[in-house]
């Protein structure tokens, strides 16, 4: 599959950047995971501090990239709740432990077990990309319009808060 790999930090300038296309495997899912064919995959400035090094990855290469809308492709054993060509989301949060007390309180991004899209795992600058279920998101389909955004909670709470022309919200159960 063809994807944009995170291969050093470095500034984004006129040379050549740190995101290199590169063509790697198809991943598979794993037990309660989801492989999701990328549909769109937004741009935050949070990939940017990454990319440039304010805040790297623990690890290179990785693919960034949080702000994903795909449909399933294949699913994981053990997975439940989707069926394939579903249509879904994946956020920042890849995944957590759900069980701790910051889980168990909707504040996964606490969790010392937290894993994020895109910078501790694979995220949506690729063709494919693998997610565990739980951390998977139900997206509406009611136009052709992307809704990457919706996947970024800052970008929500901006839109949410300033408005934006042409950009309706949905409800969180959308």
């Amino acid at each position: 599959m063809r994807t944009m790999r995170l291969e050093r930090v470095g500034p984004m300038d006129d040379g050549p950047g740190p995101l290199v296309a590169r063509d790697v495997e198809t991943p598979s899912p794993g037990p309660g995971e989801l492989l999701i064919r990328v549909t769109v995959c937004g741009v935050c400035h949070t990939e940017l501090d990454e990319i440039e090094g304010r805040t790297p990855p623990p690890r290179l290469p990785v693919t960034p990239g949080h702000q994903v809308v795909g449909r399933v492709h294949e699913i994981g054993p053990g997975s439940t709740g989707f069926a394939m060509e579903d249509r879904v989301g994946v956020a920042w949060i890849f995944s957590a432990c759900g069980i701790c007390a910051f889980c168990s309180s909707g504040r996964e991004n606490l969790c010392e077990s937290y894993r994020a899209t895109g910078r501790d795992a694979d995220g949506g600058y690729a063709e494919f990309m693998t997610v565990p279920a739980a951390f998977a998101y139900r997206v509406r389909t009611v136009s052709r319009t992307p809704r990457s955004p919706r996947c970024c909670a800052p970008a929500r709470s901006a839109i949410a808060r300033c408005g934006s022309p042409g950009f309706k919200m949905a409800s969180a159960s959308a």
